[in-house]
């Protein structure tokens, strides 16, 4: 990382990703994340989560009524979770299983981002 949590969240930024992976104990642990995760719901911003992060979607409030997916062993928790879909995009909040669908992930980021026709652009050239 080349800044820490508290240089960043001052900042305005286009999209929030929040990653999957062990990390993800601290993040729900964290009353900055949820905070910030809270505010760009209410501001009606995009957010995005992969693998377990959408826990910490979860844990702050914003999943309620919401399609979602997460990695399969979140389901205790998430009990509400589409295991069917690679990537689900419900209202500016985008959630993904895990690194088996991070590039769906990935290229429905850079369609919310750029457009889809950059995201086709890339999808081709990585043989996607």
């Amino acid at each position: 990382a080349e800044a820490t949590l508290d240089d960043c969240l001052d900042h305005d930024y286009d999209l929030l990703v929040l990653p999957g992976g062990p990390g993800v104990a601290h993040l729900r642990k964290d009353g900055r994340i949820l905070d910030l995760v809270r505010s760009r719901q209410v501001a009606g911003l995009p957010q995005a989560a992969i693998c377990a992060a959408p826990l910490v979607l979860h844990d702050a409030g914003v999943l309620e009524g919401k399609n979602y997916t997460a990695h399969y062993t979140c389901a205790d928790e998430l009990t509400e979770l589409n295991e069917d879909l690679a990537v689900v995009e419900d209202k500016k909040i985008i959630t993904s299983r895990g690194a088996g669908t991070a590039v769906a992930f990935g290229l429905r980021l850079v369609a919310l981002l750029f457009g889809e026709e950059k995201a086709e652009e890339i999808a081709g050239s990585i043989h996607a």
